[in-house]
């Protein structure tokens, strides 16, 4: 699966030999928003209008836009990880948050 970015939304992106077109979907999100298109291009400006358009009929009908994330991310791990993390964060002078941020950023080539 392939994903496009924009304005902090992510699209699943596929491929139907059916219609011989890109299909995608908003990710993340419970509201259920598709487009599709011919080509990357085709593909890319619907994914923006899906985008925009969601966002523009939220406010006119005075709903909050769903977000894809919150920034909050929650897990539980074993206690000699944490501890690990924890020292490799200090001796970086780096908050754990900091740490983590930076090693899932590499880790997922954001």
């Amino acid at each position: 699966m392939n994903t496009m970015i924009y304005k902090g939304y992510a699209a699943s992106i596929e491929y139907s030999d059916d219609d011989e077109c890109f299909i995608g979907h908003i990710a993340g999100i419970k509201d259920r928003i598709g487009f599709h298109g011919e080509s990357v291009a085709d593909l890319k400006n619907a994914f923006h209008e899906a985008v925009d358009d969601y966002l523009e009929t939220c406010s006119a009908i005075g709903k909050e836009p769903q977000k894809p994330y919150s920034g909050k991310l929650m897990l539980r791990i074993p206690p000699e990880l944490h501890a690990s993390i924890a020292i490799a964060a200090q001796v970086s002078g780096q908050s754990i948050n900091q740490w983590i941020s930076k090693a899932l950023s590499q880790a997922s080539r954001i």
